[in-house]
């Protein structure tokens, strides 16, 4: 029986990229929310609630790039110079961040500086993401397999309007996972932010979505043409009905609801996007099989994967269910 490894590497990336968006998301949107809760206390709380868990979810980001450039080196030799200037951008945001986790707390002076650092980096990781999909969605030139476009055609209405919906959307996960993981007044004024940025978020989704279509004569093709229409009335109900399990939930008080709910509404984001993508790597271009490595490679590689994923699948696993339930605001992870 004959395996189309291509594809098979391409759900792979995709299910990579997808965790680490939700996973990583939600630390990123604690720092977003940061200028929002001043008091000393409530911020080692809310880092605390992620300091266990924040760098192993970037093993997905490693992951999603390492994978891509070794399976699809065609499509990562045309990406990254289409999208240097966001990437530099999400990098250096990322390493802000990491690093403030550590040095926050072990200076009480410049403490301040390490705030911004922590929340300035997670709103730039998370506004460059956002570029970086929306010049993707958009479409990159390519000509004889090589990117043959300027160094600001990523900077566009649209690339700046996904990015701003990244940030919304990351912000809303990260108060559902406050809302999750602490107790009292910060959760209540999480509850509060969450009701807002998940109206934000849809806003910025259906914006998002009505865009996109005219962007690519295909995606137009794809989203009301037959049958792939039909996803064209399922996506936005299921939409509407992780928003109203999500509003529900924080006006019932229940913690772990409207964190569920947010990642639904991030799935179904992302299904729409590979429902516009599919079949290509790189839009409107090359395809998943104009961009794959030799067959050789990929079945060498995807030996390694069936080993390397379900290890980090289970480590993942058991660093949340070692720090599962609620964050002692007495005890921290430093």
């Amino acid at each position: 029986m004959a395996f189309d490894l291509p594809f098979i590497w391409a759900a792979i990336i995709a299910f990579a990229v997808l965790a680490y968006v939700i996973l990583d998301g939600f630390d990123l949107g604690v720092g977003i929310l940061f200028p929002f809760f001043p008091e000393k206390h409530d911020r080692d709380v809310m880092m605390n609630s992620v300091a266990p868990v924040w760098d192993g979810n970037e093993t997905w980001l490693v992951l999603g790039g390492g994978g891509l450039m070794a399976v699809f080196p065609l499509a990562y030799a045309t990406i990254l110079p289409a999208l240097y200037a966001p990437i530099i951008a999400m990098v250096i945001g990322l390493i802000f961040r990491g690093v403030a986790f550590e040095y926050r707390w072990r200076t009480r002076r410049a403490e301040y500086l390490w705030n911004w650092a922590f929340s300035g980096g997670s709103m730039l990781a998370a506004f460059a993401q956002g570029i970086t999909l929306g010049a993707l969605v958009q479409g990159i030139p390519v000509e004889n397999r090589a990117y043959v476009g300027g160094w600001w055609d990523w900077l566009t209405p649209f690339s700046i309007m996904t990015g701003v919906a990244v940030v919304v959307g990351y912000a809303l996960l990260g108060a559902t996972w406050l809302v999750l993981k602490t107790h009292g007044e910060l959760a209540d004024r999480a509850r509060d932010l969450a009701l807002k940025c998940s109206v934000g978020t849809v806003a910025a989704m259906g914006i998002v979505s009505l865009w996109t279509p005219f962007l690519v004569p295909q995606y137009l093709e794809r989203w009301f043409g037959f049958p792939t229409a039909i996803f064209s009335v399922i996506v936005p109900a299921l939409v509407l009905g992780c928003l109203y399990a999500l509003i529900t939930g924080i006006r019932n008080r229940h913690d772990g609801r409207p964190f569920i709910a947010a990642l639904g509404l991030f799935v179904l984001g992302y299904a729409g996007i590979g429902i516009s993508f599919y079949p290509y790597m790189v839009p409107p271009s090359l395809t998943i099989w104009d961009a794959a490595a030799p067959e050789e490679s990929l079945s060498f590689l995807l030996a390694g994967a069936l080993i390397l994923v379900p290890v980090i699948l289970a480590y993942t696993g058991y660093s949340y269910w070692v720090f599962r339930g609620k964050v002692d605001p007495e005890e921290g992870y430093h």
